[in-house]
């Protein structure tokens, strides 16, 4: 691929969308776009762009166009470069994790053929350029959502790139994507964040956390380390179902505490084999 690329956020997703490329030999320049000076600073030490512009000139100079900043903030950005794009054969993508909002933003865009909607299934508990690692896609799932309302060659081009990483492409329309995401991966943040806190409030010395943390606390807890000023924007911009997600998770553990308190062993096996079905899926 020989093309020229624009990568709006230089954290743990375009840092490594940049890494990845240059691995698998990506032979265009990347040029790289964040607001954030100490970003910037840590993206040129670890090579992670080309060249680092303003937004305006890394859209004139690119053929793709890679938003990977906060959800919130790609949802401003999108419907502007959409407006500089509209009538070439540029291409945007956004990577954020939830998707109605964005697709909403753009739905009535004139150029909306233009823009393509993934989310590759891909991430660690840590963030920033400092974060961005080698392989972080390979052999992953990107998602990419409403296919229908890109242009076929803007489609192409960017799943082909995905492709250059090793991900395996899945296709969802938006409202599906969202829910199912809730599911699988925001509720696995919202109880590793609530975990931290409760442990917190309730041990004050952190010599007996450090001490007493084994492994099983150490994993459950790890997405706690997340990143806030990414995730709060994908909690409020999937709030309905997350929302719902949350009651199903408070009547399971009402389920566990109801069962506890009346010392009735049976049932908590039995609620205990249930969740063990999860394995057969994972496996």
């Amino acid at each position: 691929m020989a093309f020229n690329i624009c990568i709006v956020g230089l954290g743990l997703i375009g840092g490594s969308l940049a890494r990845g490329l240059k691995m698998n030999g990506f032979s265009g320049k990347i040029y790289g776009v964040d607001n954030n000076p100490h970003h910037r600073t840590i993206a040129m030490y670890r090579g992670l762009a080309d060249e680092f512009l303003s937004l305006d000139e890394a859209v004139e100079r690119s053929e793709i166009i890679i938003l990977c900043a906060p959800v919130d903030a790609n949802c401003q950005m999108l419907p502007g470069i959409l407006d500089k794009i509209s009538g070439t054969g540029k291409v945007v993508a956004d990577m954020g994790s939830t998707k109605a909002d964005i697709a909403a933003v753009s739905a009535d865009h004139p150029a909306r053929g233009r823009y393509v909607s993934a989310h590759p299934m891909a991430g660690t508990e840590h963030s920033g350029p400092a974060a961005a690692v080698d392989r972080l896609y390979n052999d992953k799932v990107a998602i990419i959502c409403d296919p229908e309302r890109s242009d076929e060659d803007a489609l192409g081009l960017f799943v082909a790139l995905l492709q250059s990483l090793n991900m395996r492409i899945l296709y969802m329309n938006s409202t599906e994507h969202d829910v199912h995401v809730a599911y699988v991966s925001h509720i696995s943040h919202i109880t590793s964040f609530a975990l931290a806190l409760c442990v917190l409030d309730k041990e004050k010395d952190a010599k007996n956390i450090m001490s007493l943390a084994a492994g099983g606390f150490e994993s459950t807890v790890r997405l706690s380390k997340s990143n806030g000023e990414t995730w709060a924007p994908i909690f409020i911009g999937n709030s309905g179902p997350i929302l719902e997600v949350i009651d199903t998770y408070i009547e399971k553990m009402n389920l566990f505490k109801s069962y506890i308190s009346k010392g009735d062993g049976v049932a908590l096996r039995e609620l205990m084999r249930s969740a063990n079905e999860i394995g057969s899926i994972l496996k």
